[in-house]
C-alpha cells in the first residue's frame, strides 16, 4: 500500500512539474479558474497520499460510545 502512495505522490508531483509552465501562461478567467481548481486537487492528492504514507489516521469519535461514557457516569454517582 505504501509503494501506491509513493508511485501516486511522484505521479503527482511530475505532473505537476510538466504542467507548471502552462500555469503562468493563461489569457482569460475561465483559464484561471481551471488552474486554481487543478492545483488545488493536486494538493488534495498529494495531502492525502503524505497522510497514508506517515499514518495519519483521523481519531473518529461515536456518538453512541459518548452517550454510554455518560450513561455509566452518571450512575456511578448514584
Amino acid at each position: 500500500m505504501r509503494q501506491h502512495a509513493l508511485l501516486r505522490l511522484l505521479l503527482a508531483c511530475f505532473l505537476f512539474y510538466v504542467a507548471w509552465p502552462s500555469v503562468q501562461v493563461q489569457g482569460s478567467a475561465a483559464g484561471s479558474y481551471f488552474w486554481m481548481a487543478w492545483l488545488i486537487f493536486l494538493f488534495m492528492i498529494i495531502g492525502a497520499n503524505l497522510a497514508l504514507l506517515l499514518n495519519l489516521r483521523v481519531q473518529l469519535v461515536y456518538r453512541e460510545e459518548e452517550v454510554k461514557e455518560e450513561k455509566q457516569f452518571s450512575l456511578g454517582k448514584n
